[in-house]
C-alpha cells in the first residue's frame, strides 16, 4: 500500500503552480483555474476550448500533462468550467458555437483586464467540438498569437455519420445491426432538419440510449454546423495552427479534417499525427478500463501518446508568429 501511495504521488506530481480564478463571461461568473509555471512567471497564456460535454476546469485532472507542457514551455494556462458545471453561471447545453466563440471572447477580455494573468502572448488550446469555435474567436481578434487544434470536427453531421459507422466496426455489428443503426441516423436527421419537437424524436428513436430534452435542443442548435467558412475566414489573420490528431480516432475523419485545414490554412499549417485515440490517449487507454483508469490514477503523464506533449511544447516555443 505504501508503495502504491508512493508512486500515485510522484505520478501526479505536476511541476506547475495553480490557483482558483473566477472569470467573466457572457452568462456570469465561470470558475476556473490559472496554471503557471512553477516560478508564478509566465511569458504568455494559453486559453483551453473545451470539446462536448459537462467539462469542469481540469477535465478531472487529464489537463494536467496539459498544464505542465504549457508551464515547462513558460506559458501559463487558463481552463474553466462550462457554464452550469461547478460553480460557472449559466448552462452549457443552451449554447450555440457562436455562444461558446462569444464566451471565450468574453474571458480573453477579462483577462487582459486582469493584470495577474499573463495575456502578452495569446495562444488558443481548443479539442473536438471546439474546432467549430476556434476559427470564429481567431476571425473575430486580432490577438490571436497562435492556435492548438486536437483533432477538431469539420461537419457536424458527417461528424456524427462517422463516429457512428467506426464504432459500429470497432464493435463488429453485423450488416442487419448496421441497416437499423443507420435507418434510425437518418429519421433523426430529418427530424432535426424539419425542427421536429422532442416528442417526435422519442416516438421515432430506436435508440438504446437516446438523446435527452435538453440535448435534443442542444443538436438542434447546431447540426447545421461547418468549420469551413469560418476557417477560410480567419486564415487572412495568418495565425500559425498546429494540428494534432490520432491516427486512432473514432470520433472524428481526422483524414477529412486535415485535408480542410491544408486547404484553408496552406503555409501557417503543422500538423502531427499520433499513435493514439480521439482524446490522444494510447488506445490501451480506452480499450481497457482497468488500465485506463489505474493510469489515470497512478501515472496520468502516461495516459496522452508518445511524444503528444514534447510536440505542444515544440509548438509554443518555436511555432508562434
Amino acid at each position: 500500500m505504501a508503495l502504491a501511495i508512493g508512486v500515485a504521488f510522484v505520478g501526479n506530481n505536476f511541476r506547475f503552480k495553480q490557483e482558483s480564478v473566477t472569470a467573466l463571461g457572457p452568462d456570469g461568473e465561470l470558475a476556473g483555474v490559472l496554471t503557471l509555471p512553477p516560478n508564478g512567471q509566465a511569458r504568455g497564456l494559453v486559453v483551453m476550448v473545451h470539446g462536448d460535454g459537462p467539462i469542469d476546469a481540469t477535465q478531472q485532472g487529464l489537463y494536467s500533462p496539459w498544464f505542465e507542457g504549457a508551464a515547462a514551455s513558460g506559458f501559463a494556462t487558463l481552463s474553466w468550467s462550462k457554464p452550469g458545471v461547478d460553480e460557472s453561471n449559466g448552462d452549457w447545453l443552451s449554447q450555440s458555437m457562436d455562444d461558446r466563440a462569444a464566451e471565450v471572447t468574453a474571458v480573453i477580455d477579462w483577462a487582459k483586464r486582469n493584470d495577474d494573468v499573463p495575456t502578452q502572448t495569446i495562444v488558443l488550446w481548443g479539442a473536438s467540438q471546439a474546432g467549430w469555435v476556434l476559427p470564429k474567436v481567431v476571425n473575430s481578434r486580432e490577438d490571436i498569437d497562435g492556435v492548438v487544434a486536437v483533432a477538431p470536427a469539420i461537419n457536424w453531421l458527417r461528424q456524427g455519420r462517422f463516429n457512428l459507422e467506426s464504432e459500429l466496426d470497432h464493435e463488429g455489428a453485423d450488416a442487419p445491426d448496421i441497416a437499423r443503426a443507420i435507418k434510425d441516423s437518418n429519421r433523426t436527421r430529418k427530424l432535426l432538419d424539419r425542427e421536429a419537437p422532442y416528442e417526435d424524436y422519442i416516438d421515432s428513436t430506436t435508440s438504446r440510449d437516446p438523446m435527452t430534452e435538453d440535448r435534443w435542443s442542444f443538436v438542434q442548435r447546431n447540426f447545421r454546423a461547418d468549420a469551413v467558412r469560418d476557417l477560410t475566414a480567419s486564415a487572412s489573420r495568418k495565425t500559425p495552427v498546429h494540428l494534432m490528431v490520432g491516427t486512432h480516432d473514432r470520433n472524428v475523419d481526422v483524414t477529412e479534417t486535415e485535408k480542410v485545414y491544408r486547404s484553408t490554412l496552406g503555409s501557417y499549417l503543422t500538423v502531427t499525427h499520433l499513435e493514439g485515440t480521439h482524446t490522444l490517449a494510447r488506445p490501451i487507454m480506452e480499450e481497457n478500463d482497468l488500465v485506463g483508469f489505474a493510469t489515470g490514477t497512478m501515472w496520468p503523464r502516461a495516459l496522452l501518446a508518445p511524444r503528444a506533449i514534447a510536440d505542444y511544447r515544440t509548438f509554443l516555443k518555436t511555432g508562434l508568429a
